[in-house]
C-alpha cells in the first residue's frame, strides 16, 4: 500500500501508510469502511520530504482508487487495460459461469465483440439468458448472438455440474478460456442439498468441479501450441475471511460466521484455488494452462443492488444507494476477469483492476492454507457425490496433475 513521509525540522519519520482494505461492517451492514493497521513507524534522518516516496504514495493511492471505483478514477492505475485491448478471439472456444447478467455478461459481451467461435453460457435463468442474447444480437449482430450457446445448471448441484462439462467436452476438440464468475454475494448462510455452505458450493466447489472435469480438454488445447487461461472471480473482501480460518472440516466452513465472513471465506478460496492450481499444474508439466483470481471493485449488480438487502435490509441502502454514483458498471467490473482471461502471461497471480497484480491477504498467500483447502474440497466432493462419481473417477482426479 501507499507509504507517507512525515518530515521534521531534524528527523523526518517514514510511516507506511495504513494497510487500508475496504470491508462491510459487520455492525450497521454494508457501509464501506476502510480496515487499517498502522505499522511500526522508524526514523530516518532527513530534513526533506522525499519525491520518490511521494510518488509513490500518489501511485497506490491512485491505485486502490482505480482498483475499487468506476469513471475518471479507473484512469488512475499504474497499469492499464481497456476491453478494446482484448486481443482477436477467432478460433477459439470459451465458458463464462453467470454470463447471462452482471459482470459476467460485461466478459461474456466483450468476448463475442472480439470474434470468438463459441461462448458457452452457464447460468440458471433462461429467460434471462435470451435478454442477454437479445442485447448481443442488437448491439453485436445476430451472427455474435448465435455462438452463444445456454447450459442450465446451479453450480451448487455438482452432479449437473459434472453433466455440464462432460456434453462441453464431446462437443469440442478445443476449449481455450473458462471464466469461473457465478456466485451468490453477501448474503446470509444457507446449507445446500449436499448440507454444504451455499458460499462455498457454489462460489469456490462449484467452480472446482467444473474446471476438474473440462480440465483435460484444455490441456490438449495447451499442447497444440495455445495458452489456456482461467480466471476466477475473487474480491477484496476475502480480507473479511474469519482470522482462524483452517478448512479443516466441513463442520468449520458450515459454521455461521455472517454474511460477510462467509463471503469472504469464499473469495479467499478462489485465490488459494488459483494458487494451488499454479504450484500443482502450471509448473507442474502444464506451463500453458493458467489460472488466475481477480478483483473486479465495487460494482453496480443485482448482488450490490438488490442480494445486499437480504442480510441487511437497512443497511443494505447504504451499498444499493451511497456509493452507487461511484460504482463501476459491469463492463468496467469486467476488465480485470477479460484480462486475465485473455491477455495475461503468468499464473497464480491476484490480479486488481485494470490490470494490477496484488498481494492479497497473508492468509491469500499461505500454500499450506490452500493445500488444506483443496484437501477439504475433494474430500466433500468425494463424500457428497460418491454414487454419482466416485465409481467412475473422483471428479477431483484431473485437476491435481502430480
Amino acid at each position: 500500500m501507499a507509504q507517507r513521509l512525515v518530515a521534521r525540522r531534524a528527523n523526518a519519520t517514514l510511516l507506511p501508510a495504513p494497510r487500508c482494505t475496504a470491508r462491510v461492517n459487520p455492525f450497521t451492514g454494508p457501509a464501506v469502511v476502510f480496515a487499517c493497521h498502522q505499522p511500526q513507524a522508524r526514523t530516518i534522518k532527513s530534513t526533506a520530504v522525499s519525491k520518490g516516496v511521494v510518488s509513490y504514495t500518489m501511485q497506490k493511492l491512485g491505485d486502490t482508487l482505480a482498483e475499487n471505483f468506476g469513471g475518471a478514477f479507473t484512469k488512475l492505475g499504474s497499469r492499464q487495460f481497456k476491453l478494446d485491448d482484448c486481443p482477436d478471439l477467432t478460433g477459439k472456444v470459451g465458458v463464462v459461469t453467470g454470463g447471462s447478467q452482471g459482470i459476467g455478461f460485461g466478459v461474456a459481451y466483450t468476448l463475442l465483440k472480439h470474434n470468438i467461435s463459441k461462448l458457452y453460457i452457464i447460468s440458471v435463468n433462461k429467460e434471462v439468458f435470451e435478454g442477454a442474447k437479445a442485447v448481443i444480437s442488437d448491439e453485436l449482430g445476430q451472427d455474435k448472438a448465435a455462438r452463444m450457446v445456454w447450459m442450465k445448471c446451479d453450480l451448487s448441484d455438482w452432479r449437473r455440474v459434472k453433466e455440464v462439462a462432460e456434453m462441453i467436452k464431446r462437443d469440442n476438440n478445443r476449449l481455450d478460456i473458462l471464466v469461473n464468475n457465478s456466485g451468490r454475494g453477501i448474503m446470509s448462510a444457507e446449507l445446500t442439498s449436499y448440507g454444504v455452505d451455499r458460499h462455498m458450493a457454489v462460489n469456490h466447489m462449484g467452480h472446482v468441479v467444473l474446471t476438474s472435469h473440462l480440465l483435460p480438454l484444455m490441456q490438449k488445447t495447451a499442447e497444440e501450441g495455445n495458452i489456456v487461461r482461467i480466471s476466477n472471480q475473487s474480491s477484496n473482501l476475502h480480507t473479511g475471511a474469519p482470522k482462524d480460518t483452517k478448512f479443516a472440516s466441513l463442520d468449520e466452513i458450515n459454521q455461521d460466521v455472517g454474511p460477510n465472513a462467509q463471503y469472504g471465506r469464499s473469495k479467499l478460496a478462489g485465490i488459494l484455488y488459483s494458487r494451488y492450481f499454479n504450484r500443482k499444474v502450471t509448473q507442474n508439466g502444464h506451463p500453458n494452462v493458467l489460472m488466475n483470481a481477480t478483483h473486479p471493485g465495487f460494482v453496480s449488480t443485482k448482488q450490490s443492488r438488490e442480494d445486499i438487502l437480504e442480510p441487511y435490509p437497512l443497511g443494505g441502502y447504504v451499498m444499493k444507494y451511497g456509493i452507487e454514483p461511484i460504482k463501476k458498471d459491469q463492463f468496467e467490473g469486467a476488465v480485470p476477469t477479460v484480462f486475465c482471461a485473455t491477455k495475461i502471461k503468468d499464473s497464480g497471480q491476484y490480479i486488481c483492476p485494470p490490470c494490477i497484480p496484488e498481494e492479497g491477504s497473508p492468509m491469500s498467500q499461505d500454500d499450506e492454507l490452500a493445500d488444506r483447502l483443496m484437501e477439504l474440497t475433494r474430500n466433500i466432493i468425494t463424500e457428497k457425490t460418491r454414487m454419482d462419481s466416485v465409481e467412475r473417477g473422483c471428479p477431483m482426479d484431473d485437476v491435481v496433475v502430480h
